[in-house]
Parts: C-alpha cells; structure tokens; sequence
C-alpha cells in the first residue's frame, strides 16, 4: 500500500470524526467551548509526530506523500464529517456537503500538511542530533 494512501486514510478518518465529536458536544453542551482548540491541538500534534516519525524513519520523498495525503484527506473528512453529523448527531443535511468539500476541505488539508511538515523538520532535527552522538 502506498504511503500516502495510509496517511489519506487515517488522517481523514481522524478529522471526520473529530469533527462529529465536536459538533455532538456543540449540540448537547453549547457552554463548553474549550472542545475546539483542545481538538485541534490532538489533531496538530497527530501530524507532528506522524511526520516526525516518518522522518527518522527515513521515509523516501516524505514531504510529496503527505502533500497527496492532505490532498486527499481533506476532501474524505469532509464528506466523512457531515455523513457522521447527519447519522450521529442533527440531522445535517446534503446542503452542509458542499461547504465541507470546498472550504472545510482545504482548511483540513492544511491542518494535516502544515503540521506533519513541522513534523518532518523536528524529525529531521531529531535524526542530525542522533547522528551526530554516533
């Protein structure tokens, strides 16, 4: 399997459900509004250390798969996103599906790239610190 594939897959998967979870707890709980920036950093640091890790790791041009893993997580969050709100949580609707495909989709792409790419710099770090004790 590809690896960029594998990252599309589970990246999407995690931020499609993230974003049912946050809305489920939008719905029954409207006070609690430190849900989304608490979120958002679990899913920034699930990036960072998947691209740390691919980094030490040596992964070949891992910088051009998490660039097609974003590409195509985005979009796949997003439909994944408003089909788990409409089973799970209110009724959302097939007009919600547009918005997540446009714009719910790139701002999720970008919070996979940009995070795993800080990832694959303090990786890359790691790995140079490592080399050099040896």
């Amino acid at each position: 399997m590809r690896p960029w594939f594998v990252r599309a897959l589970w990246m999407g998967l995690l931020h499609g459900a993230v974003q049912t979870g946050v809305a489920a707890v939008g719905v029954r709980s409207p006070e609690a509004t430190s849900v989304r920036p608490i979120a958002i950093g679990l899913l920034v640091a699930a990036a960072v250390i998947w691209g740390a890790v691919d980094r030490l790791r040596e992964l070949p041009s891992a910088g051009m798969q998490w660039f097609i893993a974003a590409l195509i997580a985005g979009p796949f969050a997003g439909a994944l996103g408003v089909i788990g709100s409409a089973l799970l949580v209110d009724q959302t609707g097939q007009e919600a599906l547009w918005v997540a495909l446009t714009g719910g989709a790139a701002f999720t792409a970008l919070l996979v790239l940009a995070p795993a790419g800080l990832g694959m710099l303090l990786g890359g770090f790691l790995a140079q610190k490592d080399s050099a004790r040896h």
